[in-house]
């Protein structure tokens, strides 16, 4: 059953400097959404992988069941994929820079990396 049901999701797009509002229909698509009505926002692979569209939610909730690039941990923690995150209720979201992202997530493991035979990149 489809909701006619509308949320307030509230974008502060800190690489532009600007905050973006919008009335989204629940279920859909947030980047989706935003971009049919002319608003550009950070993304790359669209499929929740990269962490190009990262957020960090302020305020509310979203449904990312979608993405994969982001661990359990890392949502729990408030972060989000915009390119995959639906709405499920009011939203206010940051962006957040990718490296800084992917740093959060996977540096403390890339770190502890130790290859015996040395970096392949390196030859």
């Amino acid at each position: 059953m489809e909701s006619n049901q509308t949320h307030t999701i509230t974008i502060h797009f800190r690489q532009e400097n600007r905050t973006i509002s919008l009335e989204i229909p629940e279920g859909e698509s947030i980047l989706r959404y935003f971009e049919e009505k002319g608003e550009t926002l950070p993304f790359s692979c669209r499929n929740g992988c990269c962490t190009t569209c990262a957020v960090k939610v302020i305020s509310g909730s979203m449904d990312q069941s979608d993405g994969i690039g982001l661990s359990k941990q890392m949502q729990d923690n408030g972060y989000g994929l915009l390119c995959v995150a639906k709405v499920n209720g009011p939203l206010e979201v940051v962006t957040q820079e990718e490296d800084e992202v992917y740093e959060l997530q996977f540096g403390k493991y890339l770190g502890s990396i130790k290859n015996k035979a040395g970096n392949p990149f390196d030859m």
